[in-house]
């Protein structure tokens, strides 16, 4: 058999089979050849002679392929793993990302990212011969992963976090039992008004992305766009003031009362209540005297009982309006700049709820300033009747008109 047809032969076969078949199948060519088959087949296949020779050897032991059996290398052979070389790397290691050892300040991985990098540059530190590829082999051994932050921590819950959530539940059923109208508030993120990047994708023709400012610097002459948002629960339908001013009290009633005047006065025309669920901080503050001040001078306007629940501190996300309204705002308008508040308030006007249903917009031009104070003579002219359960969260703001007629005893009276 000529060299050529002997390194045919090894590159078609050798593939298919694993180290020790492929040593006894270059011994048999060499036995083949008779007499200088080993170099012969050492030339035409560059396999070691020592290999080939061990492989004759082998094959002089045994009476056929077949009793050679399963095992690769003979017992014990190899390159040892690092773990049987070193029995305490495992242990090492398992400090170094131990989470109970975080804050640890002797950790020498206090101050940098715990990359298999870092952790084998620490490791071989301390005396362990050890790669970054071995670490990241290790770690998935000790069931770890790559994991980013998770935004669960809300902080110490109020002891009556769970019990303020079943009051809202129960006052909303209240209401839309009697078809008066139950809405949700709230402020969307300010958005900057210009040629700004704004994360998501839209469809364009392959290669020509809508170009955008490199760097987010606010455009001092188009400012911020501050959208507040009113949800309908009942008719699962939305409003949206985008204002160009400061998000106030002041901004948020004025909202309410467009949205009323807008939408919700055709849909609850014989309302006599007006249920607000909201989160305690931001334009419409728990502890807010301009919040309250305002509701005040709206239900004398529309001659509506206000009646407010806020959420419990840390939970403005179970907000109604964050995941039935604003989501699908953000959905619509993902990877468009916004460039004008013509559009922001367009994209608005064009997005829809769960459902199908409309979502009124409109742009706000009034100025709200910030820092109005609420003197406690003006406040005192607000009619507030703070409800049993947490009257701090819980009130209702009654028609200065129907004011001399009331307080009645029990709360439950008003509806």
């Amino acid at each position: 058999m000529t060299p050529e047809t002997l390194a045919q032969v090894y590159a078609l076969v050798a593939p298919l089979l694993h180290e020790r078949y492929r040593r006894l199948f270059v011994a048999m060519l060499a036995r083949s050849c008779g007499l200088g088959g080993i170099s012969l087949v050492s030339q035409a296949t560059r396999v070691a002679r020592s290999t080939i020779e061990r492989g004759v050897t082998e094959l002089e032991a045994l009476d056929s392929v077949e009793a050679a059996g399963d095992y690769i290398r003979r017992p014990g052979g190899g390159r040892k793993r690092a773990t049987e070389r070193d029995p305490a790397l495992v242990e090492a290691l398992t400090r170094l990302v131990d989470p109970v050892t975080r804050g640890d300040p002797e950790s020498p991985l206090l101050w940098i990212s715990k990359s298999t990098a870092h952790l084998a540059e620490a490791l071989r530190a301390q005396g362990h011969a050890v790669s970054p590829d071995t670490v990241r082999r290790l770690l998935h051994d000790l069931n770890f992963s790559l994991q980013a932050n998770r935004k669960a921590q809300e902080g110490t819950q109020h002891p009556d976090r769970n019990a303020q959530f079943e009051f809202i539940a129960a006052q909303t059923q209240r209401f839309l039992d009697a078809e008066q109208p139950v809405i949700s508030v709230d402020t969307k993120k300010k958005e900057l008004v210009g040629e700004f990047y704004n994360s998501g994708q839209e469809w364009h023709p392959k290669g020509a992305p809508e170009l955008v400012n490199t760097h987010n610097f606010p455009n001092k002459e188009l400012g911020k766009g501050v959208p507040y948002g009113v949800y309908d629960v009942g008719a699962d339908e939305g409003w949206v003031s985008v204002g160009i001013s400061a998000d106030t009290a002041e901004f948020a009633v004025a909202t309410i009362e467009r949205w009323w005047r807008e939408m919700g006065r055709l849909r609850y025309s014989d309302a006599r209540h007006l249920m607000i669920t909201a989160d305690g901080g931001g334009s419409n503050s728990v502890r807010g005297r301009l919040w309250k001040t305002c509701l005040q001078q709206l239900a004398d306007r529309l001659n509506l009982r206000i009646w407010v629940c806020h959420y419990p501190p840390g939970t403005s996300k179970w907000n109604k309006i964050e995941h039935r309204l604003f989501s699908r705002i953000t959905q619509n308008w993902r990877g468009r700049p916004l460039t004008s508040i013509e559009v922001i308030v367009n994209l608005i006007a064009n997005t829809r709820t769960a459902n199908g249903s409309r979502v009124g917009a409109s742009r706000d031009p009034g100025q709200y300033p910030k820092g109005t104070q609420v003197s406690q003579e003006e406040f005192d002219q607000v009619r507030l009747l703070l409800q049993e359960f947490h009257g701090e969260w819980n009130y209702v703001i009654i028609p200065t008109a129907e004011w001399p007629d009331w307080p009645p005893t029990e709360i439950d009276a008003i509806i």
